[in-house]
């Protein structure tokens, strides 16, 4: 699990071109919804070792995150081949999280 937000984020063509499962979190280090979050997606990603998790800040102005239609953080979108599988707004628990994972990866 990546702990820290991506200090470049990558374009969405490079996020489109992306193989295999990917789970696309988007956020700020300040949210508090964010930090809240994070225990929770630490245990989900945990039966996904190896999962790529980018971590994208996020704020007005930035295209990635205006791409998605992120509103509200921390917004989990997952990704299978680069394209949006399954989206989660403000976690609330890891089950939640596990289930969309599983849809992305099923092999863990």
């Amino acid at each position: 699990m990546n702990t820290a937000y991506a200090e470049r984020e990558p374009s969405r063509a490079e996020v489109d071109a992306l193989p295999g499962p990917t789970l696309l979190e988007f956020g700020t280090p300040w949210c508090g919804w964010c930090r809240g979050a994070q225990p929770l997606i630490g245990e989900a990603l945990a039966a996904h070792p190896g999962l790529r998790h980018l971590k994208v800040e996020d704020g007005s102005g930035r295209p990635l995150g205006r791409s998605y239609r992120v509103k509200l953080w921390p917004t989990l979108v997952f990704l299978r081949d680069g394209q949006e599988v399954a989206r989660l707004v403000r976690p609330q628990d890891a089950a939640a999280i596990g289930e969309a994972l599983a849809r992305i990866d099923p092999q863990s």
